[in-house]
């Protein structure tokens, strides 16, 4: 048996990323927080007798800084707000235009004197 190749192609445009691209941004948050921790305890260790704040507030970077990554990073999947609507509106009904009323009809005034068709198919 041999097996088809379908060369049709679907878009879904409001289709969330896929699992792995998830996972590879939030592991790239997650490793750019702890470049930059790293940093801010190098900053403090290196400025701690040279500027004293600058080196606390380095610390407290440092120290506060994993736990925001952690948070971040498990916060989970993104929402998908955005996805399209499955409901389909009822299509748009004609408008109907004002009935005309033969001889004209005075200033507002509407005439009921229609004329009658005739008896429905042919019949007399």
């Amino acid at each position: 048996m041999r097996k088809q190749r379908s060369t049709e192609v679907f878009r879904i445009t409001g289709a969330r990323r896929g699992l792995d691209e998830d996972v590879r941004s939030r592991q790239r948050r997650y490793v750019i927080s702890m470049l930059v921790r790293t940093l801010a305890v190098i900053l403090a260790v290196a400025l701690w007798n040279v500027e004293r704040y600058v080196a606390i507030g380095c610390l407290v970077l440092g120290v506060l800084l994993p736990y925001v990554a952690v948070v971040i990073a498990n916060g989970g999947r993104e929402n998908a707000g955005s996805l399209p609507s499955t409901h389909l509106p009822p299509p748009a009904r004609p408008m109907i235009a004002p009935a005309t009323v033969p001889g004209g009809a005075e200033s507002g005034a509407r005439s009921t004197n229609f004329e009658h068709p005739g008896p429905p198919h042919g019949r007399s």
